[in-house]
């Protein structure tokens, strides 16, 4: 039978659309929500606007170069025409290595979600069975992965929407209250709405920035679409607006019904909530939905980083072996050493439990930051060449640089607070290894010879 060698278009608008937001939703808003609360308080609600406003600068640049060229690589390829050959090595290992540590922390989240039914549990045995079934899932044919997807989304964005007006009703209405209304008044009444400050909100920057990671996999996707122009440019304009309505208008239910300075004292807010209006079923059933958003965003996250080693490979920046399909399409060996990779994440949740969510959030939120960047630089340097575009950056250049420079102020921020000062010690040191390996298997050199065989 004759090798496949190229990846299959089985990915259709639906499975794209519901993708990239099964791996922006995740366990960034069902349990990082709580950690960036109790620093910003109800002013969390502010550092998610802003935090969203970055995005969407970020998207539509991402959207204008996946319009332009559909290609598995995405911004690593990107990063690599447009920016430097370096650059598009160091993003496509540095994206590779940010989803294996979100990927981290969804099965950190498996296993907290798992000892709520479970007290007497071990969190690591939780994590190992998420990590061998969402591995296992993914060697399937591209189709059938986005329609497991498709379905694994559809029902926490089906449960987040019944909550916003289950809790909406319960704010005007009482529900749940004895037909007392809430109000919106717990937004105010601890403290006011910025208890900590403006300085409470920018801390929070982090964990929020963390949340929207994993809506770039649009990019990922369209070397797999079916339509790939189309597709991206509508799913590029759709997701972002939901999402958005999704994280803030769900925190704005739980923080007008619970006060914030209650919320995440034990677990995921959004099963609290539940708690608190005295509906014990319905919290069980929104810690099954947290549940599989968390395996969601892990499915979607091994997804990515098979994608990006099998572009790596494809380039000669990993072993060529990583570039081999299975016969349906696959990139199987790169499944296979992203999931092993991943046992990392066990481990860790073997030895320490307590604090190994806020080390692999933080380090993730450094890698998301780089790929952010590049995609904004590789976008600005692509519309150089090619000069106008129909689907493009609102206030470009300058919505650019704006988003550049609060990028920059996240990773300053993480200075400030022990608990994500590791990943500024751990992403440089990645990428100093990285350099050390592209120079020493002498990558810049062969990169001078294909340019001069192509008589650039």
């Amino acid at each position: 039978m004759k090798q496949q060698t190229e990846l299959n278009r089985g990915l259709e608008e639906r499975h794209i659309t519901l993708m990239s937001l099964g791996a922006a939703i995740g366990v960034g808003l069902f349990l990082g929500s709580a950690t960036a609360i109790k620093l910003a308080g109800p002013g969390i609600l502010l550092a998610y606007l802003l935090g969203g406003v970055i995005i969407y600068i970020i998207m539509r640049a991402l959207g204008e170069l996946a319009v332009r060229e559909p290609v598995a690589g995405s911004f690593a390829e990107y990063a690599r025409k447009y920016v430097s050959p370096l650059a598009g090595f160091l993003t496509g290992w540095n994206y590779w290595l940010l989803w294996i540590f979100t990927c981290m922390a969804e099965i950190t989240a498996v296993g907290i979600y798992m000892q709520e039914w479970f007290p007497q549990s071990e969190r690591w045995a939780w994590a190992l069975g998420a990590l061998i079934l969402m591995t296992s899932i993914n060697f399937v044919a591209v189709k059938f992965y986005g329609e497991f997807e498709f379905w694994f989304a559809l029902i926490k964005i089906v449960a987040i929407v019944a909550m916003i007006v289950l809790g909406i009703l319960t704010i005007v209405v009482g529900f749940g209250n004895g037909g007392t209304p809430v109000g919106i008044s717990n937004l105010w009444a601890e403290g006011g709405f910025l208890p900590n400050g403006f300085g409470g909100v920018l801390l929070a920057m982090q964990m929020v920035m963390f949340a929207f990671l994993g809506i770039e996999v649009i990019g990922v996707t369209a070397g797999e679409a079916k339509n790939p122009k189309k597709t991206i440019k509508k799913a590029v304009n759709n997701v972002f607006w939901r999402i958005l309505i999704f994280y803030v208008g769900a925190l704005f239910v739980i923080l007008s019904i619970y006060p914030w300075n209650e919320v995440g004292k034990d677990g995921s807010p959004f099963v609290l909530l539940f708690d608190q209006l005295g509906i014990p079923a319905a919290a069980g059933i929104i810690n099954f939905v947290v549940l599989t958003a968390a395996l969601s965003s892990c499915n979607s996250g091994i997804f990515s980083t098979a994608r990006m080693m099998f572009n790596l490979a494809e380039n000669s920046e990993a072993p060529r072996r990583f570039a081999r399909l299975s016969r349906n399409g696959v990139p199987a060996l790169a499944t296979v050493l992203s999931g092993a990779a991943l046992l990392v994440g066990v481990v860790l949740n073997y030895f320490l439990p307590e604090s190994v969510f806020a080390i692999v959030t933080s380090i993730a939120t450094f890698g998301a930051v780089w790929t952010w960047a590049m995609i904004l630089i590789a976008q600005m340097r692509a519309r150089k060449v090619y000069g106008t575009a129909e689907f493009g950056v609102p206030f470009f250049p300058v919505a650019n640089y704006i988003a550049l420079f609060a990028l920059a102020g996240v990773i300053v921020l993480m200075a400030f607070s022990e608990s994500t000062r590791i990943a500024l010690i751990v992403g440089p040191l990645w990428y100093a290894v990285l350099i050390a390996v592209y120079y020493a298997r002498g990558m810049h050199k062969e990169t001078r010879t294909l340019k001069r065989a192509s008589g650039e």
